[in-house]
């Protein structure tokens, strides 16, 4: 597999929310960076929980989503 194409989305996220940004077309953290938050938390099957999961695994690979915010702007939690 061309590891273009291979998900590094975070391990723990939920199938829901799996599924609902690989058919969004989504399946890497880079592709995330250049969305902000609300378009990602608009796809069905994303809810906080899932958005802090992406949010950490952003900042963890020194990216954040595309308006800027970060898991410790925002104090979440894992």
């Amino acid at each position: 597999m061309n590891p273009q194409l291979e998900s590094n989305l975070p391990p723990g996220l939920s199938r829901p929310a799996q599924r609902a940004l690989t058919n969004a077309g989504y399946r890497r953290l880079e592709q995330l960076a250049r969305l902000n938050e609300a378009e990602v938390e608009r796809l069905h099957g994303v809810g906080p929980k899932a958005l802090a999961q992406l949010r950490h695994a952003l900042v963890a690979n020194g990216l954040s989503f595309a308006d800027g915010k970060k898991a410790d702007q925002l104090g979440t939690r894992e």
